[in-house]
């Protein structure tokens, strides 16, 4: 029989606070952590981005610098703060000799490159790193797998456990906001020059933000805050940075985690959507919510309130699922007005108190990447 794997804390590191009750509280107010921005370093023009302010670096920063053995970088001093954090939050004692730390992120220390040595960039060395702040003494792991990272680094710490090899896994997901990743979506011209919205008539690109965030799965049932039942990964093979024009691959992984779950698309009370706001990423989900059966569910986009965040997105937006679990709340999508794809779609403008006992993760990426998770409420 499969060992049942349960997410028992959580933390979210960015511009609507340090901790992931501070983001539920934005949510219910429908609050961004959008701004525009004048710095002729990253953009010669001005930008709309989710970035961490001062403050929340100052307390990144006190919260990591006592316990750090070598300098860390940016992205490794928000990524540990985040891991930390979320550790704290677990109540029992942790057998540090059974957890694994799963680190997820699509750039780490781009932007030390040409300043530092390569070794030293390397996610490997940044994973490795923050294991060893945080007493964990096995062998880290890095999923690098463009946006659906997060996704899929929930997913491998899922086997993972339920094969045994670990009683915890500790997922944490980090990206930091850079000049190199801005203009790399500008050069794709897939940045809006307004606040992003997600599913709208109106959409014409991301927002770009970043976060850092963790989920600690066990298999043990203390205290736990929802069971992390299944999940699926795929790859359309479409094009390097388009995804799929019908949705099916997506659809694929969808109707694969329903299985693998034991549960009919009907019973999916909740759908945490990878929502980009570019015209083919909605438009493909949009396809696939609708192959799958489960289009007439509840959706949102969590990326309205702090733009895209890369590798932290999957984790980020699993969370925020957690905390709706917990308040039985709906997470309503900023920026949301007028239908934008052709399928119709129930996109969730308020938050409203709802029953959910099972919510769908999915997300999408460059090179046709497609992942999805099935979470179960445990009341």
């Amino acid at each position: 029989m499969t060992r049942p794997v349960y997410a028992v804390a959580t933390n979210i590191v960015s511009s609507l606070g340090l901790d992931t009750d501070a983001h539920w509280s934005a949510a219910l107010a429908s609050r961004s952590g959008i701004r525009q921005y004048e710095d002729a370093s990253l953009s010669e023009n001005s930008f709309y981005a989710s970035r961490l302010d001062p403050g929340a670096w100052q307390c990144i920063y006190a919260g990591t610098r006592q316990t750090t053995t070598i300098p860390l970088s940016p992205f490794e001093q928000m990524t540990l703060y985040s891991a930390k954090k979320a550790l704290a939050e677990i109540e029992e004692p942790i057998d540090l000799s059974r957890t694994v730390l799963i680190l997820s992120s699509t750039k780490g220390n781009i932007e030390w490159l040409n300043q530092k040595e390569d070794q030293r960039i390397l996610l490997t060395t940044s994973a490795e790193i923050i294991s060893k702040e945080l007493g964990i003494p096995n062998k880290p792991l890095v999923i690098s797998h463009a946006c659906i990272s997060g996704v899929v680094a929930s997913i491998y710490g899922l086997r993972l456990l339920q094969a045994g090899r670990y009683e915890y896994a500790v997922i944490v997901g980090a990206d930091r906001f850079t000049q190199f990743v801005l203009s790399g979506f500008q050069s794709f011209k897939a940045v809006d020059d307004t606040p992003c919205k997600p599913f709208d008539k109106e959409r014409r690109g991301v927002t770009l933000g970043e976060a850092a965030a963790t989920i600690v799965l066990s298999t043990r049932t203390a205290h736990p805050l929802a069971q992390l039942v299944s999940g699926a990964t795929s790859n359309d093979a479409n094009h390097i940075s388009g995804p799929s024009r019908t949705g099916e691959e997506l659809a694929t992984v969808i109707n694969s985690s329903l299985g693998e779950a034991g549960i009919k698309d009907s019973q999916i009370d909740l759908i945490s959507a990878h929502g980009t706001a570019t015209l083919y990423n909605d438009e493909m989900e949009a396809q696939a919510f609708t192959l799958s059966h489960v289009a007439n569910a509840p959706i949102h986009s969590f990326k309205g309130y702090i733009g895209h965040t890369l590798g932290a997105a999957g984790i980020v937006e699993s969370a925020m699922l957690l905390s709706a679990f917990r308040h039985q709340q709906l997470i309503p999508s900023i920026g949301y007005q007028l239908q934008g794809v052709t399928q119709p779609l129930n996109i969730t403008t308020k938050a409203l108190p709802s029953p959910i006992l099972y919510g769908l993760k999915t997300g999408s990426g460059f090179g046709g990447c497609n992942a999805a998770t099935v979470w179960k409420y445990i009341c």
